[in-house]
């Protein structure tokens, strides 16, 4: 079978897929990474003890099935119990969950449109509707298209601050009957904080599943946690990637309401989180200090970098995660990008609209942070 006719046993969703598009991974050595918002700091001594221990005979056996321990550990840290919590392979396999498990896929043979949309044959029900804020994290759109969904993007500010229920209502755009809705908090990638109370006026009006993802609230100065536990249709998505320093491990979590959380559980993959991705999370409960220590270098850091730049001639957005998003001056973000990495930095560029004029910068240490600054001044002479 020619490869041409091998496309016609793709289903049609997905040959026009448009998939995830990951930041670089660099394949020489010597770069300095700010490009995908990993922590600067290794995990603890405590975290690197556990996973070696972990690695022996143990490794011909599946791991829990639920990740029992860890949830009882996440249970005590958020004052709830184990049924509040699910564990996954990382919050974005969480996040792709909860697309699978509260929204109806739109029937194939059927050309919807959005709300406030005149073109199509007919509006999306609301119970096939996944709904986000733009710009936020670009996976959410994705997962919405494997599973066949209507997609309800709307626009943030020109800030990036979010709409109030107010102006959401007279625009007409906001559904609020949506079946799951998508809110990054702080935001990514304009790293903009939102306070609980605007979160939870915006959780009491909407009717189907809420997902507050908060990967950077570790770094911020609220977090909405409580509203996981106080309403019965929003989740908070945690992550150990981010603040934890796991990102090669993928461990992430859910609290919500049982009855939601059980549900998940059914579609989930028998033995979705790996051995040692739970020891090293159990092991990083029991080592917080160490990690709040880091959260307090990293911001330090984010406010020195910010003023930085700034002095440079750079915009520099108020961030409350471990990034922030710059515009640059005298020449345009792709070429300051491009420069930059002849200079071996990384740093994240987006050709998309709002975003095409800055570049997002992941805070690394105080010595990146200063190499980064010496570069941007060199090239600005």
């Amino acid at each position: 079978m020619s490869s041409r006719n091998a496309k016609i046993l793709i289903r049609p969703l997905v040959r026009d897929l448009h998939p995830y598009v990951y930041g670089e991974q660099p394949k020489i050595k010597g770069l300095i990474k700010l490009n995908t918002n990993e922590n600067p700091y290794p995990p603890s001594p405590t975290v690197l003890k556990a996973v070696k221990a972990a690695v022996d005979g143990r490794l011909r056996l599946y791991p829990n099935p639920t990740a029992e321990r860890l949830r009882e550990g996440l249970a005590k840290l958020h004052r709830c119990q184990p049924e509040n919590l699910i564990v996954g392979n990382g919050s974005d396999e969480l996040l792709a969950l909860a697309t699978r498990c509260f929204v109806e896929p739109v029937l194939a043979d059927r050309v919807i449109r959005r709300p406030h949309e005149r073109t199509g044959t007919r509006t999306a029900r609301p119970s096939e509707i996944v709904q986000y804020f733009t710009p936020s994290y670009s996976l959410y759109p994705v997962l919405a298209d494997i599973h066949g969904a209507a997609k309800n993007p709307v626009p943030l500010k020109p800030d990036f601050r979010l709409p109030g229920p107010a102006e959401l209502k007279r625009d007409g755009v906001w559904d609020f009957r949506a079946a799951l809705t998508f809110v990054t908090t702080p935001n990514a990638p304009s790293g903009r904080g939102y306070s609980t109370r605007e979160l939870e006026g915006l959780c009491r009006l909407q009717k189907g599943v809420v997902v507050l993802d908060e990967a950077y609230v570790d770094f911020a100065e609220e977090n909405a946690m409580k509203l996981a536990l106080q309403f019965p249709h929003v989740l908070v998505a945690r992550t150990f990637s981010k603040a934890y320093s796991l990102c090669f491990q993928r461990v992430g979590y859910f609290v919500g309401r049982p009855e939601l959380i059980a549900a998940l559980h059914k579609i989930r993959d028998s033995y979705n989180v790996n051995g040692l991705g739970q020891a090293a999370a159990v092991a990083t409960l029991g080592d917080l200090p160490y990690y709040r220590a880091n959260f307090k270098k990293i911001i330090a850091t984010r406010e020195w970098l910010s003023r930085a730049l700034t002095l440079l001639g750079f915009r520099v957005l108020p961030s409350q995660a471990n990034f922030i998003l710059a515009r640059p001056p005298r020449f345009p973000a792709a070429e300051w990008q491009s420069q930059l990495r002849a200079r071996k930095i990384l740093v994240r560029w987006f050709d998309l609209p709002r975003l095409r004029y800055y570049l997002r910068i992941t805070i690394g240490t105080m010595a990146e942070a200063e190499a980064l600054t010496a570069a941007a001044r060199k090239l600005l002479r």
